[in-house]
């Protein structure tokens, strides 16, 4: 498949903007609204986020199309797929606990949950039923990790701003976080007309 620089161009949109994961698809909601208190744990979970989602949708796409699809093995997609993710979380984990201790301990309980993180899955799922080649599913797969990043830098800096509105108590925490991810989502409809 020829990929033209116009081809990219569609996918980075798309995936970033206009069916953003978190904002169109609301795929990956629980390290999103957990994360995304303050700034700095939003910026380092999408970090961590987009390295599990390229590394694995790397990997995935290179076992579908060069071991289950030859082979017929195409049932084993689910469970291999989760492993790829599994594998590479650890990988992370070990990596931010060594190097940066701040950030895993800020992450907590929402670094493992990036192994059953939908939007993870649905990326390598979705690089696969679009047909894409190496390069789109590596284009793909970073604009939808910049995307993810995108809404959660949006909707942790809208969080800290909260904390000094005058909120009434019943709407306080995760449901003003939800409230404002409504909202973020009707602003992301108006990139809907960017590409066709």
């Amino acid at each position: 498949m020829n990929t033209g620089l116009f081809d990219i161009f569609k996918i980075v949109i798309s995936a970033a903007f206009i069916e953003n994961i978190l904002l169109a698809r609301y795929i990956g909601l629980c390290p999103y609204i957990g994360m995304s208190t303050n700034i700095a744990n939003s910026i380092g979970m999408g970090m961590a986020v987009a390295f599990v989602m390229v590394l694995s949708s790397i990997v995935t796409w290179t076992l579908w199309n060069y071991i289950f699809v030859p082979l017929h093995l195409e049932y084993l997609r689910i469970m291999a797929f989760i492993l790829v993710i599994a594998v590479l979380v650890q990988l992370v984990e070990v990596l931010l606990k060594k190097n940066v201790p701040n950030l895993y301990r800020a992450m907590g309980i929402y670094l493992p949950l990036i192994t059953t993180n939908c939007a993870i899955l649905a990326v390598t799922f979705l690089g696969v039923d679009y047909n894409y080649n190496l390069l789109q599913v590596v284009v793909y797969s970073i604009s939808v990790a910049f995307g993810f990043t995108i809404a959660m830098i949006l909707l942790a800096g809208i969080r800290e701003k909260l904390r000094y509105a005058k909120v009434p108590s019943f709407y306080k925490g995760y449901p003003m976080a939800f409230i404002v991810t409504s909202l973020l989502a009707i602003a992301f409809i108006g990139f809907k007309g960017l590409v066709k």
